[in-house]
């Protein structure tokens, strides 16, 4: 069966929408287990708009699953995860400016820099997946420069706006999966995927994690975060 991680980022930004110390993204990751996911998503970004330090401190002493840590490759950030040593730690691209992440990490055009946050991670014994969008020349660079683990973006795929795109997004992410596990990498996928668009993204063969965070945290806001969760665990079998 597929795995699903959860991201608690959101949980997090309500808090912060107050600045106080409710919803707890901790509780929340405790409550997402008990429910039945497989793996605790957070990122810890620059600019700790949501997650944040004593956060992540928490959430590593208390996930008994998985945590995968969402991270640029910033070196103060870089070295927190070194210290804090999550399970995986993903490389997304990052932009002070932006909603959500955009887009995947250019490891083509910034693999000496990334390469460079892949070698002190894995020095850590941290597992490390890059975030990238399902692209040939990224896949192979990727495993270059030493991944683990790819995650493919599927915002092009939950964008879009026809049947055909859709079945074109689905292609691409078909292809891209069976050229990376081809070449040794895992793969996982996440990015805008909700309970309408998850399941034929579940059934492309060789992915092994989807990553989801928005659309369960919003259902939980009227289902409550445990019925949430075992909705998308239901929806995955």
């Amino acid at each position: 069966m597929v795995k699903l991680g959860i991201n608690v980022d959101h949980v997090a930004t309500v808090r912060e929408a107050r600045r106080t110390i409710e919803p707890d993204p901790v509780e929340a990751a405790l409550l997402c287990e008990k429910a039945g996911c497989d793996s605790i998503v957070a990122h810890l970004r620059v600019d700790r708009r949501h997650i944040n330090d004593d956060d992540l401190c928490r959430l590593r002493k208390r996930v008994k699953t998985r945590l995968n840590l969402e991270m640029s490759i910033d070196d103060e950030i870089v070295a927190i995860a070194c210290d804090i040593k999550p399970d995986q730690a993903t490389l997304v691209p990052e932009k002070r400016q932006e909603i959500t992440t955009e887009g995947g990490l250019d490891v083509v055009g910034g693999s000496k820099d990334i390469k460079k946050a892949i070698d002190r991670l894995k020095e850590q014994g941290i597992e490390v997946s890059l975030f990238i969008d399902p692209a040939k020349d990224q896949i192979e660079e990727s495993k270059r420069i030493g991944a683990d683990i790819i995650e493919l973006h599927t915002g092009a795929y939950a964008n879009s706006s026809s049947d055909g795109e859709t079945n074109r997004h689905l292609k691409e992410l078909s292809e891209a999966t069976r050229l990376a596990k081809s070449i040794g990498l895992k793969v996982a996928a996440g990015h805008g995927l909700t309970y309408k668009n998850t399941k034929p993204v579940r059934d492309i063969e060789g992915i092994e994690e989807l990553n989801i965070g928005h659309s369960i945290i919003s259902r939980s806001v009227f289902v409550g975060i445990g019925t949430a969760v075992k909705e998308m665990v239901e929806l995955m079998r």
